[in-house]
């Protein structure tokens, strides 16, 4: 299906545009003008002369053109007589914020949207729903359009507030977005049809999903599997359990369906299915990485002797091995350590000089030489960091990080350890660090679990892809 008037609107319309922002609105008028869409922007309101300056329509047959992309924000009980002016105006898409449909068992009104919107060339998106984000186009239901533009990862949430989650952890995480979509009760456009228009969209490197039911089983995993075949798919579903599914069905009218045939049908079907919102942001930062791991052979290095061993207890359990290093490797690790509370097997601890991020490079290098390791995961923490001047002499800078990410051949994968929860000063280091890991273009965990499940999540799936080539 083709949605570029959709993402990409050359013109758009705001149904319900008001200068009172109370009462549950959302300034979507506002919004848009903050975001710098360039397209023509025109505000739907019967009751007010202006909005935020700009000459209101009394209503949609009002406008001086028909628009690509409208906007609704108006009370449920005039949405009959929108679609219908909808449709009049040859309106392509029409997305309704409102509420008071399926999920309250109002499911006849919706009946009633798509018998009208069926009498011309209208899609529905929503309704119950925040809307849509495209960061190249600038249309947004939030302000805050991330300047970092074009990103690679699209998301498809049927919760607002599940969407507005994610995007305020990518922003935080610096993972750049190319096109979200809350997409509500599905009454009209499925996620089916944005998933078969992602999987076309060469800007799109990965999706991720949040999914409380589906419309069309059928359909979706013909939709899926075809997705799959060219870019991953990260799957998280909300209402697993029987309680999980009624608060689905009183939040979007979802009607849940037994979720173990239905998580064995998306996994056969190539989708990556998490447990968790935080395993799903996990496994995007991973697959936004610059380089993804080609084996599993992992190569650990960090200062302290008991992080070593839970980190190899926990690569172990996953099935991602740590090979000792070759003599030349230990050996050149060592010419910058001396042998006190250190080893230069591997897992490396490099002790207190592990504080050092240089030391810390240098080791890099020389597991990035070896042939037996497929991966490079240091061991950062911010406690050392903020200690390497007072201990070592020693003053880190993001330099030391830029030169890692020039120097290091093979992906390297960091876990950025804080274990004070008071200090401000602490907190600042780790925002500051973190932010300079990712712009250097590493995925970065906080803890060593999270790397570890994201890493064997990643060959698991890679290897099901692999196993479907072959069939």
């Amino acid at each position: 299906m083709n949605l570029d008037s959709l993402f990409y609107p050359k013109s758009v319309a705001v149904v319900g545009a008001s200068d009172n922002l109370g009462g549950g609105k959302m300034p979507y008028f506002q919004i848009l003008r903050v975001t710098g869409f360039e397209g023509a922007l025109y505000p739907v309101n019967p009751r007010r002369g202006t909005v935020d300056g700009v000459p209101a329509y009394g209503s949609i047959d009002e406008l001086p053109e028909s628009v690509d992309y409208a906007i609704v924000a108006a009370p449920v009980e005039q949405s009959i007589d929108i679609v219908k002016a909808a449709v009049r105006k040859q309106i392509k898409f029409i997305h309704f914020f409102t509420s008071g449909f399926g999920e309250t068992g109002n499911r006849q009104l919706e009946e009633d949207l798509i018998r009208e919107a069926r009498k011309g060339d209208l899609r529905i998106v929503g309704p119950n729903c925040v809307g849509v984000y495209c960061s190249e186009s600038r249309i947004a239901f939030t302000p805050g359009v991330q300047e970092e533009t074009p990103g690679t990862v699209a998301f498809l949430g049927q919760s607002g507030g599940v969407t507005g989650n994610f995007l305020a952890m990518a922003t935080t995480r610096k993972i750049f977005l190319n096109k979200v979509v809350s997409y509500g009760n599905q009454i009209d456009l499925r996620v089916e049809d944005y998933l078969d228009y992602l999987a076309g969209d060469k800007n799109i490197r990965l999706i991720a999903c949040y999914i409380e039911d589906i419309k069309d089983t059928e359909a979706f995993l013909k939709t899926l599997r075809r997705t799959t075949a060219v870019k991953p798919v990260i799957i998280l579903k909300g209402g697993k359990t029987d309680t999980g599914s009624k608060a689905a069905a009183s939040h979007t009218g979802a009607m849940a369906s037994n979720y173990t045939i239905w998580a064995a049908a998306v996994r056969q079907h190539g989708g990556l299915l998490v447990d968790d919102f935080e395993q799903m942001m996990d496994l995007v930062m991973l697959g936004t990485s610059r380089k993804l791991p080609r084996g599993k052979r992992v190569g650990f290095l960090g200062a302290g002797g008991g992080i070593s061993v839970l980190f190899t207890d926990l690569a172990e359990e996953a099935g991602l091995p740590l090979p000792e290093l070759s003599e030349k490797t230990q050996r050149k690790i060592g010419e910058v350590i001396m042998g006190v509370n250190t080893s230069t097997a591997n897992p490396v601890d490099l002790g207190a000089f592990g504080f050092d991020l240089n030391v810390m490079l240098h080791t890099m290098q020389a597991i990035d030489e070896d042939d037996g390791i497929d991966v490079i995961i240091p061991y950062f923490s911010v406690e050392y960091i903020m200690r390497s001047e007072f201990f070592l002499n020693v003053k880190n800078n993001a330099d030391t990080i830029f030169e890692m990410a020039e120097k290091i051949k093979k992906p390297v994968i960091p876990i950025l350890s804080s274990f004070v929860e008071d200090n401000l000063d602490a907190e600042r280091t780790r925002i500051s660090t973190f932010a300079t890991l990712r712009k250097a273009g590493f995925p970065v965990y906080s803890k060593i679990q999270d790397a570890v499940y994201s890493i064997g999540s990643y060959f698991e799936w890679a290897a099901k892809q692999g196993a479907g080539k072959k069939r």
